[in-house]
């Protein structure tokens, strides 16, 4: 069997991202970048889907030079090769989304597997559509995958609860977290990454349908307010949260 993960190189969760000139992109000096933290989760289950039923793992993503870090992330990993999209130009969901299904359509994996969404634009919509694209069913927010006699089993993260649903490969799932615990590369796994295979090609130019018009960051919060320290002040702060903050 083949399995395919989809997976984004990402701003560091500790990166201090700052608006770039053009107001509409961040500006990527001093721009720590990380495999996509959902993704890693993605990358786990491949692996152990590959360990349970056999075959092989390959790792995709869609970006410029800097993504063959991410794809090595994934290859140290453990996954047995990668798989560039190779495009530095600005792309929507449903162009990277397209790029993907096309790909995807080649090489003709058993399964995809995606992190439920990227830490930096939170749309979830990649999964989904590539799943259209393709004409697969698919499962996303996935917190158990189980495969018997052919059927996937999944547990879907809802509102109060999980859902239990069920469908056949090939397939779509995307990762939510508490699927598993992502491992850690070893030192074996490091050193074999750097002879793991990384296939570059170029994707097709699918025109964006949507532009980002701005970016900005949201506003500082507002100074605190010091009502009283004793109980005296409980009568103020409770007018304050009646009248002014509306909250009671």
């Amino acid at each position: 069997m083949k399995f395919a993960v989809c997976i984004n190189h990402v701003p560091d969760t500790e990166t201090k991202v700052k608006v770039g000139a053009d107001g509409a992109t961040i500006d990527r000096a001093g721009v720590n970048f990380m495999l996509n933290p959902y993704d890693e989760f993605a990358v786990e289950a491949a692996l152990r889907l590959k360990e349970n039923l056999g075959g092989e793992t390959l790792a995709v993503t869609l970006g410029g030079e800097p993504h063959r870090e991410t794809l090595r992330k994934a290859l140290a990993m453990g996954i047995d090769k990668a798989l560039l999209l190779k495009d530095e130009s600005v792309r929507d969901s449903g162009s990277v989304a397209r790029a993907l299904a096309d790909a995807l359509r080649e090489t003709g994996p058993d399964c995809i597997l995606f992190g439920k969404q990227s830490i930096d634009y939170y749309d979830e919509q990649i999964p989904g559509m590539v799943a259209e694209f393709l004409s697969l069913p698919s499962v996303s927010v996935a917190v158990k995958i189980d495969v018997h006699d052919g059927k996937i089993i999944c547990e879907r993260e809802i509102e109060g609860g999980h859902e239990v649903v069920e469908t056949r490969f090939p397939a779509v799932i995307s990762c939510q977290k508490g699927l598993n615990e992502p491992r850690y590369p070893s030192l074996k796994g490091i050193m074999g990454a750097k002879s793991k295979p990384i296939e570059e090609r170029l994707p097709a130019p699918h025109p964006s349908t949507t532009v980002v018009l701005g970016m900005k960051k949201p506003p500082g919060k507002a100074a605190g307010k010091i009502v009283g320290t004793d109980v005296a002040a409980v009568p103020e702060l409770v007018r304050l949260l009646q009248e002014e903050a509306k909250v009671i």
